[in-house]
């Protein structure tokens, strides 16, 4: 097994000998894609939009799921998948940059999910705005070699095409009809004029594009943006958090019948339910929660996985003395989200001796140090190595190091000021004398795309094995190197039990 992480910076990705060979699969002009740019900002506003003027998503989404049901679909949405009891899937997040990033996860994603029946993709399939267009060398081009079924539920950047290029992709679907025109002078009036609108897309680069994806094995046509799948002896349910990240009225009553039954159930969302050491419920229209859900012992959930946040997390949460897995999994090729913001856990009863996350709260400190340090040629002021960011977070937070051997590494009034800066967690007894407003804002500013150009990445995705005994989690890194191309390491594993 490749070291990890966890057990050397080698492991990691640091000082990789040989580059991967991700480039090969790449297309030959990249998109540069920056959420610095003006133009990227103004073409995903739909979102602040909703915020300002209503979420339109519920009706929208109502349209999606009778235009799907007219062509077809089942009116439970439920794929039924006939197979054995013992099967595989992979999990990945939060994907179509379409840069280095995301491909350099491809090679390991294919040796690891050689012997899998489906994979899904949890939240984000294409950024900025989930366009038809973008779906070419965002998802057919990257994924094309991967055999089985990609099923998908949207992220908010696919609602910025209004599902448009999400659902010709996975559910085959003609668009709907035009949602009705709001009476003049009205909120919804007002964020009709300024919505973004998806535009024609070139029919014949996208038909190109699906052949990529043509066999008859590599095809799964979904009911709609939200689905269940029946397989093996468990029942892994998809939902649709919008814009907003929240779930509508009519999808929270499907979301609560399909649910039912002691058939163990796996929830993929594009909104984690735990993340950054924080709970977020997500609310459904109407009244409760998809945790609500979740918790109840009547359904039998054992894991929820979410995308949407680029980085690897898990929190094993005792519910009325039953654990479940709650786990974020959106490092699968955007821009990373950092680790070393995360504050000591300490929610709903998990403490830092049970979380795990990826990248290393220090490997991601060490990370952004380096682009701090390219982005404004302050390079003796801002670069960290492995060693002294590990060192660091461990003593702001009061936590072991999780890499040990060699000799300890000081702790330095410049790498304290580093980190300050950086905006990482404190131990929740020690406070700041003074409150910089980095935290929530600085990964805005230097976290684009286009500034991740050599590895490590610090990408990730999940294959799930499941028996009828149990469901084996794995986490595999992807750092854009040729070892960890080869041998993927596995950061995180957790088995849990079915009975």
């Amino acid at each position: 097994m490749s070291p990890s992480s966890r057990d050397t910076a080698e492991g990691a990705g640091w000082g990789g000998k040989e580059p991967g060979s991700y480039r090969e699969l790449m297309p030959g002009q990249v998109e540069k894609l920056s959420w610095l740019n003006p133009r990227t900002l103004w073409a995903a506003r739909n979102g602040v939009l909703a915020s300002w003027f209503g979420d339109p998503t519920g009706a929208t989404r109502d349209r999606w799921v009778e235009t799907a049901r007219a062509a077809g679909a089942p009116a439970d949405k439920v794929i039924r998948r006939d197979g054995p009891d013992s099967f595989s899937f992979m999990v990945i997040g939060d994907t179509g940059e379409g840069d280095g990033p995301q491909y350099a996860v491809v090679p390991g994603f294919l040796q690891m999910s050689k012997d899998t029946d489906f994979a899904v993709l949890a939240s984000d399939v294409v950024y900025p705005v989930g366009s038809a267009d973008g779906y070419g060398t965002k998802f057919y081009r990257p994924y094309q070699d991967y055999p089985a079924p990609i099923y998908a539920i949207p992220g908010n950047h696919d609602w910025y095409d209004d599902l448009h290029g999400f659902m010709r992709a996975f559910g085959g679907a003609a668009p709907p009809a035009p949602a009705p025109r709001p009476r003049p002078l009205t909120r919804a009036w007002l964020r009709t004029l300024l919505w973004h609108r998806p535009r024609t897309p070139d029919e014949q680069g996208l038909a190109e594009a699906r052949e990529l994806r043509s066999s008859p094995a590599q095809q799964g046509v979904q009911p709609g943006p939200y689905w269940a799948i029946d397989a093996g002896p468990v029942r892994i349910v998809g939902i649709d958090t919008g814009l907003l990240g929240t779930v509508d009225a009519a999808q929270g009553r499907w979301l609560r019948e399909v649910s039912k039954g002691p058939v163990p159930k796996i929830l993929v969302t594009g909104s984690p339910l735990y993340v950054d050491a924080e709970h977020h419920p997500c609310p459904i229209e109407g009244g409760g929660t998809v945790d609500d859900v979740v918790r109840d012992p009547e359904n039998h959930y054992v894991a929820a996985i979410g995308g949407d946040i680029h980085n690897y997390q898990r929190y094993p949460v005792d519910v009325d003395g039953r654990t479940v897995q709650y786990v974020v999994c959106g490092g699968g090729g955007a821009f990373m989200h950092a680790t070393h913001t995360i504050p000591r856990v300490d929610v709903a009863g998990v403490t830092e001796a049970d979380f795990r996350c990826y990248p290393l709260r220090g490997d991601s400190l060490a990370f952004y140090s380096g682009l701090y340090a390219r982005r404004t040629r302050l390079r003796r002021l801002f670069r960290l190595t492995e060693a002294e960011a590990a060192a660091v977070v461990a003593r702001r937070l009061g936590i072991p190091l999780t890499r040990t051997g060699g000799p300890p590494t000081p702790v330095t009034r410049r790498g304290r000021l580093v980190a300050t800066l950086l905006g990482a967690a404190r131990r929740p007894d020690r406070t700041a004398r003074v409150r910089l407003p980095v935290r929530k804002t600085y990964t805005q500013l230097f976290s684009p795309g286009s500034a991740t150009y050599s590895p490590p990445f610090f990408k990730s995705f999940l294959r799930v094995d499941v028996t009828p005994d149990a469901v084996r989690l794995r986490c595999y890194a992807a750092t854009g190197n040729r070892e960890q191309e080869l041998n993927p390491p596995v950061e995180d594993e957790v088995v849990i039990p079915l009975s």
